[in-house]
């Protein structure tokens, strides 16, 4: 009897049927060339069943990968494996193989006897039988298989269910994590016409940043306070779901007595949550403020200090 890939089933229901596969027939004409050119294995055209695309895959001498002697071995195949796997998802059919008797007009159905659905997934994209029909009784002119050494197999696929997984994430905490500066030195400060203006790229963690600088505020701190963020410059390439936990330190350095202006703040920087940091990072009186420090020669020295200490995606 014939047996299911990967399967303990040993039960393999065989019916004659007068009606035709509905989803996908093969015809082989002159079969026993397929020996003789080398072709151990035939991959069909893909078909469509149940929203989904499939294929089927003939061994005309049997599976040798799988010990498969005097067999004929035939099997189903999930064609967009790929679409599995990015979606991490999983189809459940049952299916029949068909098998023309062309003396009756009929066909021999095999099948799982008790109907059995079967899950595809990314691990398991291929189910079908080793021993599909007996090489001697395939080639027996009597049964009406082959004939005139031409062939016709079929396939009927039924999808039962579909299931994905349930989301999740995977948090990775970093051992150990270094700090990374970046210094953004300013000049002609006091002719910044933009609303913002921002640094140069930096990396921290291999993630690149900046910083936005609101030179006369922003929001509720418009016209009183200098505004300062720090934003994740590569948001877009982030998966969906992903997030990035950082600990930051912006300055205004004190460019006389190093009494620099500091704010620290932690923030899970994600695609939807790009930049955090302060509205009112230092007022506009105090920083311009000749005993301040902070700008000197029209020039204003801006740190930035970032510590990246856990990475989020998704699963």
């Amino acid at each position: 009897m014939a047996n299911l890939v990967y399967s303990n089933l040993e039960e393999v229901g065989r019916c004659i049927s007068e009606a035709a596969p509905r989803h996908y027939i093969i015809k082989i004409m002159s079969f026993s060339l397929l020996a003789k050119t080398g072709i151990d294995k035939y991959e069909s055209g893909e078909f469509e069943a149940g929203g989904y695309k499939w294929k089927l895959v003939l061994y005309p001498h049997g599976n040798k990968s799988r010990n498969v002697k005097e067999h004929l071995s035939l099997y189903l195949v999930f064609a967009d494996v790929a679409s599995l796997i990015r979606l991490d998802s999983e189809v459940h059919a049952v299916f029949r193989f068909f098998l023309l008797d062309q003396t009756k007009d009929n066909y021999l159905v095999v099948h799982d006897a008790a109907g059995k659905e079967r899950p595809f997934h990314r691990s398991m994209h291929q189910w079908g039988f080793d021993q599909l029909i007996p090489i001697r009784s395939f080639n027996d002119v009597g049964n009406g298989y082959l004939l005139d050494d031409s062939c016709v197999f079929g396939a009927e696929v039924f999808v039962t269910k579909e299931m994905s997984s349930g989301k999740g994430e995977c948090l990775s905490m970093i051992k150990d994590a270094l700090s990374s500066k970046h210094v953004w030195k300013i000049e002609n400060f006091s002719n910044l016409d933009s609303e913002y203006n921002e640094s140069q790229q930096f990396f921290a963690a291999n993630h690149k940043w900046k910083i936005h600088l609101f030179p006369r505020g922003r929001r509720h701190e418009l016209g009183t306070h200098i505004s300062m963020y720090l934003a994740l410059a590569d948001s877009a390439t982030l998966l969906d779901g992903s997030k990035i936990f950082a600990e930051f330190t912006l300055r205004i350095l004190d460019q006389q007595q190093r009494r620099h202006i500091a704010g620290k703040v932690s923030h899970w920087f994600s695609s939807s949550s790009q930049e955090s940091g302060f509205e009112n990072f230092v007022s506009l009186a105090y920083f311009y403020h000749a005993s301040s420090g902070c700008l000197v020669k029209d020039i204003c020295m801006v740190e930035a200090e970032v510590t990246v200490h856990a990475v989020s995606n998704t699963l």
